[in-house]
């Protein structure tokens, strides 16, 4: 039996008073999902653990298996092997976002959605003026990059800046949670603050200032971490011999390299609304062909949940329905060997709160010949009463790769 997850990042979701008082799954027009539902089994699944924050890098580890509490060491290292920048031991690495500021806010998280090329233009003119033997700006995909600190102490406070949405960015500055990482959070402090000021007078920012547009004007670093000490997932699971992780996220590669992971490069793939669903399901089906195990993540639905756009966020729900899920399982259900399809999302992204939110999160699992349960339709509601009931974080996997 091969096994593929695909994620659906963010894309579980609270109520809506817009939509009758049904969240967005039980709105959306998702039938391969819904059949999947029908006949497979559901479940609901615990993906943040306590004392963690419900953030991708924590959810999606804990979905392939990983005890947070061994091998948990923020973004930074996890976009650090992705983008395969290897860290030495002295090195403290923090993600870092280009974000909007505008009268005092963080207006939003991802630079007035930044192009790649636009945001490593940016971080190579910061690293120019602000690099260092200490310090280096490393660019990665759109706004998501890697500030690298040589000697910087991990004991710090960062707000990320997807769970501040329109509030005052100055109380959200780095503090120290001991005395020892003070030098720390001033340093990264006086970047911030530097950053402000020169991006502000790149031509780039000047133009879209005169065009009335959201400036891509302030570093935001985040979540950082030493180099973490993870087993890949092939020396835990015997039913794991090979594998790969398809997505347009550095923070997901990143986890796929630690977890011994193959990464696939998608053309096309953004991490946006406008991704290449299409591409990255030839590149899972062409993946499964040879190998045993496949992590599909597809970021999409999480940025339209962070931007609080409704209608956009249902357009990515549908489009993973139709143009990724539906494709697969056309194709590997006809295959001889059998493969497992499991559909989640890693937390949910409200689009009415645009933060993300530890509660359980639906799930699917569908193989041929598997016994359906009760559940009709894939969504946050009627999956509270499928066969698998409420798992726990490595529960997940663990009941995943006991199907063989």
């Amino acid at each position: 039996m091969k096994h593929i997850i695909i994620l659906g990042d963010g894309m579980a979701d609270l109520p809506v008073e817009r939509l009758g008082g049904k969240t967005l799954l039980q709105a959306a027009h998702k039938p391969m999902m819904d059949f999947l539902a029908k006949e497979g089994r559901c479940g609901r699944l615990i993906t943040i653990p306590d004392g963690f924050p419900p953030g991708s890098e924590v959810a999606n580890t804990a979905i392939l298996g990983y005890d947070l509490n061994e091998v948990y060491e923020g973004r930074g290292p996890l976009e650090a092997a992705s983008i395969g920048y290897e860290m030495a031991e002295d090195d403290l690495a923090l993600r870092c976002n280009i974000v909007s500021l505008a009268d005092g806010r963080i207006v939003t998280h991802n630079g007035g959605n930044l192009e790649t090329n636009d945001g490593a233009m940016l971080i190579d003119y910061l690293n120019e003026h602000l690099g260092n033997e200490r310090v280096r700006f490393i660019p990665g995909i759109q706004y998501r990059h890697l500030l690298v600190v040589k000697g910087g102490n991990k004991h710090l406070v960062c707000a990320p800046p997807h769970d501040h949405p329109d509030e005052l960015w100055e109380p959200l500055l780095v503090k120290a949670e001991t005395a020892e990482a003070q030098e720390t959070a001033n340093l990264l402090n006086h970047l911030i603050l530097r950053s402000q000021e020169l991006l502000a007078k790149h031509p780039f920012n000047v133009a879209r200032a005169q065009r009335g547009e959201r400036q891509a004007n302030s570093i935001w670093p985040w979540s950082g971490g030493y180099r973490p000490s993870m087993k890949t997932l092939m020396q835990r699971y015997p039913q794991v011999r090979s594998g790969s992780v398809i997505s347009a996220v550095d923070l997901i590669r990143g986890i796929g390299h630690y977890a011994g992971l193959q990464i696939v490069d998608v053309e096309g793939a953004t991490g946006l609304a406008d991704t290449n669903y299409e591409g990255k399901a030839e590149a899972a089906i062409h993946a499964l062909r040879t190998q045993d195990f496949v992590f599909l993540h597809v970021e999409a639905s999480d940025e339209a949940g962070h931007d609080g756009d409704l209608e956009l966020k249902m357009k990515t729900i549908e489009y993973l329905d139709q143009r990724l899920i539906t494709p697969i399982y056309k194709e590997v259900s006809q295959w001889e060997e059998p493969v497992c399809i499991a559909v989640l999302p890693d937390h949910l992204t409200p689009v009415e709160k645009r933060i993300h939110v530890g509660e359980p999160v639906p799930f699917v699992i569908w193989y041929p010949g598997i016994e359906p349960d009760t559940v009709e339709r894939y969504d946050e509601v009627a999956c509270v009463s499928g066969s698998y009931g409420l798992l726990r974080l490595n529960e997940f996997m663990e009941t995943l790769m006991r199907i063989s």
